[in-house]
């Protein structure tokens, strides 16, 4: 029998039907094994055990009534710690400022607690969600499963070590720039980045958005059937769309599927992934689809753009605290941020405005192809005490070249585990399609997941000292 803590959301809902386990069962099972990883790892934040069992324990006799509430009773989720808990401070990463408790569910947060899933804690991320590592001055260091010395990525730090090393099937990330691919790329598991507005967030912002992340394409698409509801406080909201998110057969003869192996700047790409990425679409070729080549969507300008923009908007949150507030982020945050104060604001409107260029580039796109297979990093991995895979404040976002086009432009992107390096660390591959194709995206996951057949390895938990 599969260990408790890598069933599936669908496996454990299948052994709750029939009566195999209960919703106690398993929490118990991943109380154990939080206990022997988390010391390591520092995944979590907002973690009550007690609750979380009393909680599966509710669970589990509606189970045994024959009632339970919702479509995901008893299946234990988290949830980044910037998404909203009604009861839970939100530290941002930081610890600073007002720490009251949060009044009210975010709309992820929402979702999931209406169809009854058992949150497990909070996860961890870098001071004010800016940073692709595992480093923040409140929560410490978060670690990689698979080598502990090794970086997770970020922001969604800890939603990335919590699904690759078992801390339950669901969870949810954010992600601007990258946040949920790039973890979920350097983890080894799904994460997937919606359209904009198709799950709604608050608060929300330019390319911002929330995603599943799991250990397999099923458990994102079955995650979308509660994410993808509507809420009104998200005014970036989609129309509500009946769709059949677990409906992932996909016939993919005759689609043109895009290969973008160069990003048009940044980090150089690393040749095992390069050749992840050429296999994986050679399995989709396989299948039937054809195969174009593609040259990069992003220049320096849009990059440098965006990067400017966004150190201006970071300068305005620094400026609102207190000095000896500035005193404990993250020096690389204050390093970066620092320029935002002189740039001009018609710099930072031109920044801005590389935004609107990165969407006219990526639509673009889709007037050729179905779909685009591309890289989601350009590196397999880093330290997991540097705080960007360049480590350098002045070069922030160098590794986020092939992830950050698609936020602006909202299109679904879907990261993925295309195998492993020479040194045992994930590869991930990235599937784009075009706004509003959120479904399709998932389908040609399944379809490649399915198609590489990867045998099933997940990293085991370090052995006490």
């Amino acid at each position: 029998m599969t260990a408790l803590h890598l069933m599936t959301a669908t496996q454990l809902l299948d052994a709750y039907r029939q009566k195999r386990l209960s919703p106690l069962d398993v929490a118990e099972a991943l109380v154990r094994h939080i206990d022997r990883w988390e010391p390591h790892l520092n995944a979590l934040y907002g973690y009550h055990p007690a609750a979380f069992l009393e909680a599966a324990r509710a669970s589990s006799d509606r189970w045994v009534r024959g009632e339970p509430r919702g479509p995901l009773d008893g299946v234990p989720i988290t949830l980044k710690e910037l998404i909203a808990t009604r009861g839970t401070p939100i530290p941002n990463g930081t610890g600073l400022g007002q720490q009251a408790p949060a009044v009210e569910d975010a709309p992820p947060a929402a979702r999931l607690a209406e169809d009854d899933a058992l949150l497990l804690a909070k996860t961890t991320c870098p001071d004010f969600g800016m940073l692709s590592s595992g480093r923040s001055s409140f929560h410490g260091t978060t670690r990689n499963p698979w080598r502990l010395d090794c970086n997770t990525g970020g922001s969604s730090s800890g939603a990335g070590a919590a699904a690759a090393a078992g801390y339950g099937p669901l969870h949810v990330g954010t992600d601007i720039g990258g946040s949920v691919r790039l973890p979920a790329a350097w983890c080894g598991v799904v994460g997937f980045k919606p359209t904009q507005g198709r799950i709604p967030i608050d608060p929300y912002y330019v390319g911002r958005c929330a995603g599943p992340m799991t250990r397999s394409v099923d458990d994102a698409a079955l995650m979308m059937t509660a994410l993808a509801r509507t809420d009104r406080r998200d005014a970036t909201r989609l129309p509500p769309e009946s769709i059949d998110w677990t409906d992932l057969g996909l016939d993919v003869s005759g689609l043109r599927i895009g290969v973008m192996l160069e990003a048009g700047c940044g980090l150089p790409l690393d040749d095992e992934i390069a050749r992840a990425v050429e296999g994986a679409a050679v399995h989709l070729e396989a299948a039937g689809a054809t195969l174009v080549p593609l040259a990069p969507v992003l220049t320096r300008e849009m990059l440098d753009g965006l990067d400017r923009f966004w150190r201006t908007r970071q300068w305005s949150a620094l400026e609102a605290l207190t000095l000896e507030q500035r005193e404990r982020v993250l020096p690389a945050i204050l390093a970066w941020a620092d320029d935002g104060g002189r740039i001009s604001g018609v710099e930072a409107v031109r920044g801005f405005e590389q935004t609107l260029a990165m969407r006219r580039a990526t639509e673009a796109v889709f007037d050729d192809v179905d779909a685009v297979i591309s890289p989601t990093t350009p590196n397999v991995a880093f330290p997991a005490d540097w705080v960007s895979p360049t480590n350098d404040p002045q070069q922030p976002f160098e590794h986020i070249a092939y992830t950050v086009p698609w936020n602006m432009g909202e299109q679904p992107a879907l990261s993925l585990n295309a195998g492993f390096s020479r040194e045992g660390m994930p590869l991930g591959v990235q599937l784009i399609g075009p706004r509003f194709a959120d479904h399709r995206v998932l389908k040609l996951a399944k379809t490649l997941e399915t198609r590489l057949a990867l045998e099933p390895r997940w990293p085991s938990p370090p052995v006490a000292q």
